[in-house]
């Protein structure tokens, strides 16, 4: 068995510690669109200014600890009221630290190796922007049963007070994951694009050449929450925004300059596999239809290879009004629920209900309080006109 070199074991927080913890930092399972994700691990050294570590007043905590064992993290994710095995898709420590540190990565081999031995098949979403080498993709190799994806996020942000970690850890990184690929996957996370920032003729040229060192490219705008806007303001950092907002920011024109240079690359620089969403580049990486029903949002998948399109296509089965209605009324949905043509639409649920939905059915499940706009699905409005289409609400 491929095991990772032995470190003297995290410490883990007491309870008083965890108590002066925001109340969702020190619960470690949370349902986001990419998985239910599990945080058992919390502090980071990274230091990047964007970090959405600062939604939860964690971002002056560097050194790593525990919230509790290893095993007690898998068994409060396997036994996660909206765990499904082997169709879930996991994330683990993806919010408040990097899962490829030194000291954390033991930690997080350790449960893969635990959620594996279970025969579980799911897929589990692991995010870095650190130093990954060949003994660790041996080690991510090793796995017999998870469909594992690695997904390096690399920005080219060179401010060193918005981005302290040089890029090219990162670009480094990728291309030794994917030299090293046997049973995982990696996935070239180009993000946060801030225009006037990194999105330069140099940095789209960057991206592209990155691209070919990865099972597929997912390209994202910045989160710009008030948090986040606090401590650009509060250290100096010009602001990229002049508001901030719920989604993603990611400005129509800057989207189009990157999907002009997909579209029309010069001669003898082709592209990899571009996606605007990470479980569409993540089921291309294996082969697979896209767990979050995106097909339903037909303008997202103009730019997606017809063979993966063939393959959404057949899973994406509109779901019975009835099952649908059922299923939310039980996890408390009020008001109408409905299925149209791109997505279910319900009111009184939040996010991890809706998530639980939406990977249920394969079939995107959209809050009739909040919209996704034609075209600018699921990104905030700024920086987009409003366009007349097929708005899911």
């Amino acid at each position: 068995m491929v095991t990772a070199t032995h470190r003297r074991p995290l410490p883990i927080l007491n309870k008083e510690q965890i108590g002066a913890l925001k109340p969702e930092l020190a619960d470690p399972v949370e349902y986001r669109k990419s998985g239910l994700s599990v945080n058992w691990i919390v502090g980071c050294p990274l230091e990047c200014a964007y970090c959405v570590r600062h939604l939860f007043d964690n971002f002056d905590l560097k050194t790593p600890r525990r919230l509790m064992t290893d095993e007690e993290a898998v068994a409060l994710l396997v036994g996660h009221p909206y765990f499904r095995p082997h169709q879930t898709p996991l994330q683990l420590l993806n919010r408040a630290t990097d899962p490829m540190l030194p000291i954390v990565k033991p930690h997080l081999f350790k449960v893969l190796r635990m959620l594996d031995e279970q025969g579980l098949t799911n897929h589990v979403l692991i995010i870095t922007r650190w130093k990954v080498d060949e003994e660790d993709c041996a080690v991510l190799n090793s796995f017999a049963n998870l469909r594992l994806t690695v997904l390096v996020t690399h920005s080219g942000i060179e401010h060193g007070g918005i981005e302290p970690v040089n890029s090219t850890i990162a670009a480094d990184s990728l291309r030794t994951l994917y030299a090293n690929a046997d049973r995982y996957r990696t996935v070239h996370y180009w993000r946060p694009i801030v225009p006037g920032l990194n999105d330069s003729d140099e940095h789209l040229e960057r991206a592209r050449e990155l691209s070919l060192s990865a099972h597929a490219t997912v390209f994202t705008g910045l989160f710009y929450r008030d948090e986040i806007a606090a401590y650009y303001e509060s250290v100096g950092l010009p602001s990229p925004y002049e508001g901030t907002a719920r989604r993603k920011i990611m400005p129509e024109e800057a989207e189009q300059r990157i999907l002009e240079a997909f579209a029309n690359p010069q001669p003898g620089k082709e592209w990899g596999t571009l996606f605007r969403k990470t479980s569409c580049g993540v089921a291309f990486a294996h082969g697979e239809a896209d767990y979050n029903g995106h097909y339903g949002i037909r303008e997202l998948c103009e730019i997606c290879p017809p063979k993966q399109l063939a393959l959404c296509r057949k899973a994406w089965i509109r779901p019975d009004l009835a099952a649908v209605t059922q299923q939310a009324r039980l996890l408390g949905a009020t008001g109408e629920v409905e299925v149209n043509d791109r997505a279910i639409v319900v009111e009184g649920l939040d996010e991890p209900p809706r998530y639980y939905l939406q990977h249920g059915f394969g079939y995107q499940c959209h809050d009739r309080a909040k919209p996704h706009h034609y075209r600018q699905h699921g990104r905030a409005p700024i920086g987009w006109q409003a366009e007349d289409g097929p708005d899911s609400e």
